[in-house]
């Protein structure tokens, strides 16, 4: 780092707290999607493998309607169950057993898609501090680190715009 200019050593300081600060907004914004999503199936526990949600009670809520268009699938539980269950009052207050919808487009979705977005605007930032630095600084060494930084920027940002478009055109079949 000796043969680096203050002012590279500073445009990459600034540029990797950026990067910095989208990988934290990454990790928030899952976390947030993931808690989102636990609070309204709290206690209930979903099985891939038969399409099925399963109660505290060991009770199945089975999917009763499903719309593909909008990313919307209904379980419910079968009301006779529900019914004599002992955790009703607690559970659910309808005479037609438990609901759980999910929505694979819902706003938790959409929200994660906002940060996903500034977290790449960050990365494209960061990106072209480094770009500019590049055309600006003298030797060697210098640019070869800026280089070395700019692809590690570019496959993390890849990577998320990658996951980005993929969820759009998820969304949008």
């Amino acid at each position: 780092m000796a043969d680096m200019p203050l002012e590279c050593v500073l445009m990459l300081a600034y540029a990797l707290a950026l990067v910095l600060i989208a990988l934290v907004l990454e990790r928030i914004a899952g976390h947030a999607h993931q808690r989102s999503l636990s609070v309204s199936t709290d206690g209930f526990t979903y099985h891939s493998d038969q399409d099925i949600w399963k109660c505290p009670k060991d009770q199945h809520l089975f999917p009763v309607f499903s719309d593909s268009g909008k990313g919307k699938v209904i379980y419910r539980a079968p009301a006779s169950a529900c019914n004599a269950c002992p955790s009703k009052a607690v559970c659910t207050d309808s005479d037609h057993g438990r609901e759980i919808e999910r929505n694979v487009c819902d706003i938790e979705h959409g929200i994660k898609q906002f940060h996903r977005a500034v977290s790449l605007t960050l990365l494209l930032l960061a990106s072209l501090i480094l770009v500019v630095e590049l055309f600006r600084i003298d030797g060697i060494y210098p640019r070869i680190v800026l280089i070395a930084t700019l692809m590690s920027i570019g496959v993390f940002t890849l990577r998320l715009a990658e996951a980005l478009t993929t969820k759009a055109r998820l969304k949008a079949e």
